[in-house]
């Protein structure tokens, strides 16, 4: 199985969209959006298409970049990550979840707020190490 999760960035880079679970996997925590890649859909047109459904984001409102992949082979799931920076305030329309901004210095490996045992926060560096590339 293949999914993505995106990392959006607000207009002035100090805050980033997550949503609060409202079921299982991490029930309760924060997490960044995105979704399941369809068998044959390109992994870059799938996150742009799982943005707007999940917050009415458009490819018109940011620029997605591919940042990194995880490999869980124990589970057979591929988690595509995306990061890209709004070029625009918009208003947000949730769908399954609530959306919320977060601010881009919380501690993003705190496991009892945020999904994913760390990850976010190994994510998070990534972007910052490679910030003038990722962030356009």
């Amino acid at each position: 199985m293949k999914l993505n999760v995106i990392i959006v960035y607000g207009v002035d880079e100090k805050n980033i969209l997550m949503c609060l679970r409202s079921k299982d996997p991490y029930k309760g925590l924060y997490n960044l959006v995105g979704g399941k890649i369809e068998t044959g859909e390109d992994g870059l047109e799938s996150a742009y298409r799982e943005l707007e459904e999940e917050t009415g984001i458009t490819k018109k409102d940011i620029i997605l970049t591919h940042l990194m992949d995880f490999m869980y082979h124990m589970s057979n799931v591929e988690l595509q990550v995306y990061v890209g920076k709004l070029n625009k305030e918009v208003e947000l329309t949730e769908e399954a979840n609530k959306l919320f901004w977060i601010n881009a210095d919380d501690n993003f490996y705190d496991t009892g707020k945020y999904a994913g045992e760390g990850n976010i926060g190994h994510m998070l560096e990534q972007v910052r190490y490679y910030k003038a590339r990722l962030l356009v």
